[in-house]
């Protein structure tokens, strides 16, 4: 009986938090399909082929129109970087389109708050420029020839098909190919599959921080992340937050209700940001690095993205106390509610509705094959 009650408490919580920030998700999937109907992955690869502050410019702005789930992103890259971009804007542009994205910043915003939302874009921008400024210090032609003999014997990941896959519509005004009957289809397509990419991570992400949520009491989290002590305790978050990214296997989407459930049991605030985005070096993304570039490659990109994590999240939490910006509360109200008639569940039925129609057009333009595709590798 008491551990069918504590399972019932972190299932609770998982659905409250997952409930909240629904229509959220749902709307920034919407409109990050919009976003890839009308953004070519061929323009894409054929824009970041040197190494040059507007192919950098490039890299970012592509890969945050062309939002993906980490796993895709990654197989992204490695089809860019085959295709003749170059490493460093190939590895920007996966960041970019991981961190700096619509659905990502919604949920952060509904879960978390706007200064939450405001450090994830302005620490997103910032991790690129670090990442970018390594890069040109570190990385070796040596280490990028060893990658692109890796990546040319094409080894599978995950999301290959998915990464093959361009639904973009062009030729026109942007309205028009949007309003087409392809450009309908190209969004339902675009939403469904991305939704598909990510939908065990952020099932995964709920049900976790669900349990820790219900289980774990603050004061053991207060201890593990040293609450209290100042200037130790903010960059202690922002050393170990990446780090327990790494073991939880939730990437994406997922991460922010553990970011919830962190951010309640005392971690800084510059710790739950570079927990956020340390999606790309969880073990799984760690293991798609070693087959698409090799072992030596891998640990480069591990390093590098973990110091690039750790010190943006130092960068924006220093601002942030300077601006007097952090926010003081760390009651998250999704902890203390319950599901309710109230405008939350409205907009939530709401979406559900748009949801069920794409999904209608989805299926009714092949889309269960194409959903058939998306773990098979790309020719």
């Amino acid at each position: 009986m008491v551990v069918a009650h504590h399972v019932s408490d972190a299932l609770r919580l998982s659905f409250a938090m997952f409930w909240q920030v629904l229509w959220p998700l749902a709307l920034g999937f919407l409109l990050s399909g919009v976003i890839a109907t009308v953004v070519s992955r061929q323009a894409v690869s054929r824009a970041l082929g040197r190494d040059t502050p507007g192919s950098f410019g490039r890299a970012v702005a592509l890969g945050a129109a062309s939002s993906s789930c980490s796993y895709a992103a990654v197989a992204v890259a490695r089809a860019l970087f085959r295709k003749g971009a170059t490493l460093g804007n190939a590895i920007i542009f996966e960041f970019a389109s991981t961190n700096l994205v619509i659905e990502l910043g919604l949920v952060l915003l509904f879960l978390l708050g706007w200064q939450f939302l405001t450090a994830e874009l302005v620490g997103g921008l910032l991790m690129v420029v670090i990442l970018a400024v390594l890069f040109r210090l570190t990385l070796r032609p040596r280490l990028v020839d060893a990658a692109r003999r890796q990546a040319e014997r094409g080894l599978v990941g995950r999301m290959e098909g998915h990464a093959a896959m361009d639904m973009s519509v062009t030729g026109g005004p942007v309205l028009r190919r949007l309003l087409s009957d392809r450009g309908r289809t190209a969004v339902s397509q675009n939403f469904v599959m991305n939704v598909y990419s990510v939908w065990t991570d952020i099932a995964l992400g709920f049900l976790i921080s669900g349990a820790l949520g219900a289980w774990v009491p603050d004061s053991w989290w207060q201890k593990v992340f040293l609450t209290g002590h100042g200037g130790m305790t903010e960059v202690w978050g922002a050393l170990v937050g990446p780090l327990l990214a790494v073991v939880s296997f939730v990437c994406s989407v997922g991460n922010v209700p553990l970011a919830a459930v962190l951010w309640r049991g005392g971690i800084s605030f510059g710790g739950v940001i570079a927990f956020v985005f340390a999606d790309l070096i969880i073990i799984p993304i760690l293991d798609m690095y070693r087959k698409y570039y090799g072992s030596e490659v891998t640990r480069y990109l591990l390093v590098t993205s973990y110091a690039t994590m750790v010190l943006a999240g130092l960068a924006v939490a220093g601002v942030f106390q300077l601006a007097g910006a952090v926010p003081a509360d760390r009651n998250v109200s999704v902890f203390q509610t319950a599901v309710s008639w109230n405008a939350d569940t409205f907009l939530d039925i709401g979406f559900l509705v748009i949801v069920a129609a794409v999904l209608v057009r989805f299926v009714r333009t092949g889309g269960i094959a194409m959903l058939r595709m998306m773990n098979v590798g790309a020719a």
